[in-house]
């Protein structure tokens, strides 16, 4: 301590102001990015809706028209505020005509969880399509499976039939080594970009696990339902 009794009350002025600073840049900061997130949520949402609607018709061949239903424990429903479930998206042609369904999935990716919509048909009992509407992978990396139409091509009819008592898929969609792929279910990988590629398999093999079974029931249902 110094034997000048002004110099130490300058130090302890001094650092008190420099903790009141500290402080308060510390608050400012935080109200500033609560703020920017709030602000900002509204927007994201409703990006991410208009991505999925978009995405909805890519993934369903010949779907004109789209309704946003909700899977609940015992029911499926029209979109409702109050309502939760799982979203599905009942697909119809250019004649009103029940003709597929589109859902989300999501799994870990190299850098970041891969978001995707699927599209799946009952009547050949597979999927028909994918869109990736959330992608922070490797850019000329995991980033193709976006852009490598073989890869794009295994989901045109990838077979996701559930098994004879109707609580599963009769096969799990996997990864298989690119050019392995032998059978309908299996998912020809990206060199260079596995672990991006299987995040994409892992997604669909999660959702339509719990999603078909459960939408079986419904599916006569949609089939008399109009947009």
């Amino acid at each position: 301590m110094s034997d000048n009794p002004q110099v130490d009350r300058a130090h302890k002025t001094t650092s008190t102001a420099m903790i009141l600073t500290l402080g308060l840049v510390t608050a400012l900061s935080g109200f500033l990015v609560v703020f920017v997130y709030q602000a900002t949520k509204p927007v994201i949402a409703e990006n991410k809706r208009l991505a999925i609607e978009q995405a909805v018709l890519q993934v369903i061949p010949g779907a004109e028209s789209f309704t946003p239903m909700l899977l609940t424990e015992d029911a499926l429903v029209p979109v409702a505020p109050g309502i939760e479930g799982t979203r599905v998206y009942a697909g119809y042609d250019g004649e009103n005509s029940f003709i597929g369904l589109a859902a989300e999935g999501a799994a870990q990716g190299y850098a970041d969880i891969i978001q995707l919509i699927y599209g799946y048909k009952p009547a050949c009992e597979c999927v028909t399509g994918i869109k990736v509407i959330k992608l922070a992978e490797t850019p000329g990396l995991g980033d193709k499976i976006i852009t490598d139409k073989n890869f794009v091509a295994n989901f045109d009819a990838l077979d996701v039939r559930l098994n004879s008592d109707a609580t599963a898929l009769a096969n799990a969609v996997v990864l298989v080594k690119k050019g392995s792929k032998t059978n309908p279910w299996e998912v020809d990988a990206i060199t260079g970009a596995t672990i991006s590629s299987n995040a994409v398999a892992k997604a669909i093999n999660a959702s339509a696990q719990q999603l078909l079974p459960q939408i079986q029931p419904y599916l006569e249902e949609l089939e008399g339902a109009q947009p």
